[in-house]
């Protein structure tokens, strides 16, 4: 069986790639799961361990990258590990099941150079037009603290002059309309393969 496709979305903290993917997820309309990223950071109220994140200490984060086990990972906002634990991609593959990343730019780029031609990588971003005030919009209303804002919004400044990077963009003015779009583009992945299931409702 030819391992399932293999999606890796970035963009700027606030883009809204989280609930797009969940949006996804739940119409259940291709075999696919969203891997679950480690990070070093605090959880926010409302996060669980396992579900939203790995919830690591940065020892135990450091331990994992020393001992080779991590596929990806970066320092992101200049202090907290972000990561994808080897064991959250390639077996699902196998098993004919797509995996989803949902990363930053720095480890989307780690991704092209191990997987070359064996992923489709999607930049999410909001709507072009005053992005980084929608962005801050976006921000201010999950509750981040001003200072936690600043810095994401220097990321995001950072991100979006790497978006040409990626093979695809994904407008997110709309959090339906995002969602079939990422679908569509995944379908066509799944597609060539031979693995697409379900409908396309």
């Amino acid at each position: 069986m030819p391992h399932a496709p293999l999606i890796v979305l970035s963009g700027p903290s606030g883009a809204g790639k989280t609930t797009v993917v969940h949006r996804l997820l739940e119409r259940d309309t291709l075999p696919l799961r969203r891997a679950v990223t480690a990070t070093s950071r605090q959880k926010r109220p409302g996060e669980e361990d396992g579900r939203d994140y790995h919830f690591w200490t940065p020892e135990a984060f450091k331990a994992a990258i020393d001992a080779h086990e991590m596929l990806e990972h970066a320092v992101v906002h200049g202090k907290d590990y972000y990561g994808t634990p080897r064991s959250e991609v390639d077996l699902y593959r196998a098993d004919g099941k797509g995996v989803i990343l949902v990363i930053d730019v720095q480890g989307a780029e780690q991704i092209r150079r191990l997987y070359p031609g064996d992923h489709l990588s999607v930049f999410v971003a909001p709507p072009a037009e005053g992005a980084l005030v929608e962005l801050e919009k976006r921000l201010l209303a999950r509750g981040d603290k001003p200072e936690s804002i600043r810095k994401r919004l220097e990321t995001a400044r950072a991100e979006f002059a790497r978006a040409g990077e990626f093979d695809r963009q994904l407008l997110n003015a709309d959090l339906d309309t995002a969602t079939r779009d990422l679908e569509t583009l995944i379908r066509e992945q799944f597609h060539p393969r031979g693995l697409d299931r379900c409908s396309t409702t």
